[in-house]
């Protein structure tokens, strides 16, 4: 980090670029601490400290889930995350100041349309009643005629 903190790089960050908010920064560094304990190999084998695009999405999903539940959705929204690339951006605004690090192969396209946010954040929470009269639209044939 250059002997600068991650408070002051991201304040670098955001004076460049605004479209995040700065809360989002340190949630993705917590989220990929989590997704790296996670991805550590069973029986104590090698830490791997990389994580690529897609597997960070996913545990950043899951990070969010488990931290905000259904708020998460509203949290994102808040700090300017609407689509998985833009985990991407954020992560590459920290690896250009040398916080994050990257591998050989490693792309900002890696984080594209990992999953839908709605699907992942607001329909799990979503009244078992809605769900239910949704599947059965769905599954129950129009019989006009």
């Amino acid at each position: 980090m250059n002997g600068k903190d991650f408070n002051e790089v991201v304040s670098l960050i955001l004076r460049e670029d605004r479209r995040y908010d700065r809360n989002a920064y340190f949630f993705i560094r917590e989220a990929l601490d989590y997704t790296v304990k996670r991805e550590r190999k069973p029986r104590g084998g090698a830490v791997n400290r990389h994580v690529n695009g897609r597997v960070l999405s996913l545990g950043i999903r899951d990070f969010a889930l488990e931290q905000y539940g259904p708020m998460a959705a509203t949290l994102f929204a808040q700090w300017g995350i609407r689509v998985t690339s833009d985990f991407g951006e954020i992560v590459y605004n920290l690896v250009d100041y040398n916080v994050f690090g990257t591998q050989p192969g490693d792309r900002r396209q890696d984080f594209d349309g990992v999953f839908d946010f709605f699907e992942a954040f607001q329909k799990p929470f979503l009244p078992a009643r809605r769900m239910a009269q949704q599947r059965t639209e769905v599954t129950t044939p129009n019989n006009a005629g």
